[in-house]
């Protein structure tokens, strides 16, 4: 065994292979960009090292530099993580190229099963199904176009290169078909650096399931069973479980069989996963699933898997890295219970899931028992529009699939993220909603019950803004008599006091950047604040709310939900009179990455204006009416804050 690691990556997983490494007594080598500088994973390593600016690719993608930390520091080994570096051949060729080992498998089998359509064509030859389509060379679009008629629609554009849902679309209709290749092949240049695309037939009611298998350098894989990842929104996966709900005995040995045969294809060694669409519409059958691809590195959802088996899968890598045998055969393997795993993720499912960022004020992650959480941040750290918005994984374990979500669905609402809002009170409705309890879901699932799970715009939380006034204005009297010497005058209270009864006053506060008003009401038996639904906080303890007050305002958490609170300025009432609806806003941080319009044009409502690149998606802005484009303020390429003017629409 190695004595020491390098982790080529960041964030929770950087985080949650550092534990175990320190468990096996390995030194721990980071490595991270000039944004991480203070982040969690640099102050758990025992030595940390910066290799570039914020940016990945001159960063964490350039193999190069890490490297060069790794011969500097002597590391043993380099752990790619997931992402970045995990899945590049060229990487793992050059880690082993310098005497280091690699914690995952043979370059051999990363470029094997790291292009879609090779991947396809090899499993396909070892007797595994995979998914009617296109897996050809040619990308012309008018070529594609033909091959997507001949597939029937709808289909599914996805990127020959990487994965995470990127450079993916469904098209429904023919018409639709060439901004949807345009867009997936822009993305796909993007985040892999390869344009290509497959075109697949869409799969009825599918559902989304993936074998856990490993393997060592000896000739023995096996799978640690499945894992069901079909709760999904934009192909990005959202809560995973293991094992899969109402997988039959027979269907769960026909896919592992098929996952250990594609991993023996190749010659893999260590974690892999084996993505597999099933047609969920007649329930799981043994001849109802195909092949998607092979992710060559350790997944996101790995804990739920661990939950179930006992097994820590990081330790496996490192042992099957340095050519231990696997400790045990397929038939010592069992299912225990069931798992649950939600990311948590910096983003507002009220405003379409856009990613949100800043300062975390406050961060209370849930403990208890059956729940286990991942991450890479602390109060007091920033999420930035550098990198992937999560901020924790949060999995629970029981003894029924009831049970883990009745404790993850509880642990969610215990979940306090002030700062950047949060899809937490989403998650824990997720958990809860009826559909997905009984077992009737599949990867369309959340797209069709958005406004069930409250991922639309929700009226002001009446409780949070009136305890969040209160605050302010028990700071704002705290300020008014502060410093007044020792023995001042009763009448200098600013209580509220006067000898005609009670006091009754109306303030403007704007709550999540909502005008509204609350009422302040001072009388005999206290001070009581009236807010917006007539909801009254009259100071005594509420244990569903968490109140965190900040400079700029205050913070009322209540369920996961996050409420701001803070008094008008001037620059307010100037921005009520400026812009208008005309005003087109970057809605976060990001790039722009193209301008649909420019300046003169005629717009219509809804129309697209630009799209500007954050965290790795891509977001339409639309025009909020019709008019004519007065004013472009931005180029293509050019970087812009959150609320930045892009361009504005003139009456």
């Amino acid at each position: 065994m190695f004595d020491s690691v390098l982790i080529a990556n960041r964030g929770e997983i950087a985080c949650r292979i550092i534990r175990t490494a320190k468990r096996m007594g390995l030194r721990t080598i980071a490595v991270h960009s000039e944004a991480d500088a203070k982040a969690l994973f640099v102050r758990m390593a025992d030595e940390a090292h910066c290799i570039g600016p914020a940016a990945a690719r001159e960063s964490y993608l350039s193999a190069e530099r890490i490297l060069e930390v790794a011969k500097r520091s002597k590391a043993g080994a380099i752990h790619p993580g997931y992402g970045f570096l995990s899945e590049n051949a060229d990487f793992a060729e050059a880690v082993e190229a310098a005497g280091i080992f690699f914690v995952g498998p043979p370059a051999s089998a990363i470029r094997a099963m790291g292009l879609k359509d090779a991947a396809k064509a090899l499993v396909e030859k070892a007797g595994v199904p995979v998914v009617p389509g296109y897996h050809g060379a040619r990308q012309e679009p008018a070529f594609l176009r033909e091959r997507a008629i001949n597939v029937g629609f709808p289909v599914l554009v996805k990127a020959v290169a990487g994965g995470g849902g990127k450079g993916m679309r469904k098209v429904d209709k023919l018409v639709d078909f060439e901004d949807a290749l345009a867009s997936a092949q822009r993305e796909a240049q993007s985040s892999f650096g390869d344009p290509r695309v497959l075109i697949e037939r869409w799969v009825l009611s599918p559902r989304h399931v993936e074998i856990q298998v490993f393997a060592d350098r000896h000739g023995n894989v096996v799978h640690l069973f499945e894992r069901d990842c079909s709760l999904q929104r934009r192909h990005q996966k959202v809560i995973e479980e293991a094992p899969a709900p109402g997988m039959p005995p027979a269907v769960r040995e026909a896919m592992g069989r098929a996952a250990v045969e594609a991993a023996r294809a190749v010659g893999y060694v260590g974690a892999g996963t084996v993505e597999f669409i099933a047609d969920g519409s007649k329930g799981l059958t043994p001849d109802g699933f195909f092949f998607m691809e092979m992710n060559t590195r350790l997944q996101v959802e790995h804990p739920v898997t661990e939950a179930i088996t006992g097994l820590d899968l990081v330790e496996l890598q490192f042992r099957a890295a340095a050519g231990e045998t696997l400790p045990f055969a397929q038939s010592d393997l069992a299912i225990r219970g069931h798992a649950v795993e939600a990311r948590l993720y910096a983003e507002d499912p009220e405003r379409g899931f856009l990613p949100s960022t800043g300062t975390l004020h406050a961060l209370r992650l849930p403990e208890g028992e059956g729940i286990r959480v991942d991450t890479g941040v602390v109060e007091g750290d920033a999420v930035t529009p550098f990198y992937d918005p999560m901020i924790a994984k949060v999995i629970a374990h029981a003894p029924t699939r009831e049970e883990a979500l009745d404790r993850l669905a509880a642990a969610l609402d215990a979940t306090v993220v002030a700062g950047p809002r949060s899809n937490a009170p989403f998650l824990a409705a997720l958990c809860r909603a009826p559909g997905f309890r009984s077992g009737r879901f599949d990867t369309g699932f959340i797209e069709r019950n958005l406004d069930a799970l409250g991922a639309a715009p929700q009226p002001v939380d009446g409780a949070a803004t009136a305890r969040a006034a209160r605050v302010l204005i028990e700071a704002e009297e705290r300020r008014a008599v502060h410093g007044v010497p020792h023995g001042h005058s009763p009448w200098d209270l600013a209580d509220g006091f006067q000898l005609s009864g009670p006091r009754r006053f109306v303030l403007p506060v704007l709550a999540d950047e909502h005008a509204t008003e609350v009422a302040a009401e001072w009388s005999a038996q206290g001070f009581v604040v009236e807010g917006p639904g007539g909801v009254r906080d009259d100071g005594r303890d509420d244990p569903s709310l968490t109140v965190v007050p900040t400079p700029a305002g205050v913070y009322v958490v209540r369920a996961g939900r996050q409420t701001f609170v803070r008094l008008p300025a001037i620059s307010d009432a100037a921005e009520a009179h400026g812009g208008g609806d005309g005003v087109v806003k970057a809605p976060m941080h990001g790039k722009v990455i193209a301008l649909n319009v420019g300046e003169g044009e005629t717009v219509v409502k809804g129309q697209k204006l630009a799209v500007v690149e954050a965290m790795k998606m891509e977001h339409a802005l639309v025009a909020k009416r019709d008019g004519t484009v007065g004013r472009v303020a931005v180029e293509v390429g050019a970087q812009v804050a959150e609320g930045a003017t892009i361009m504005v629409v003139e009456d």
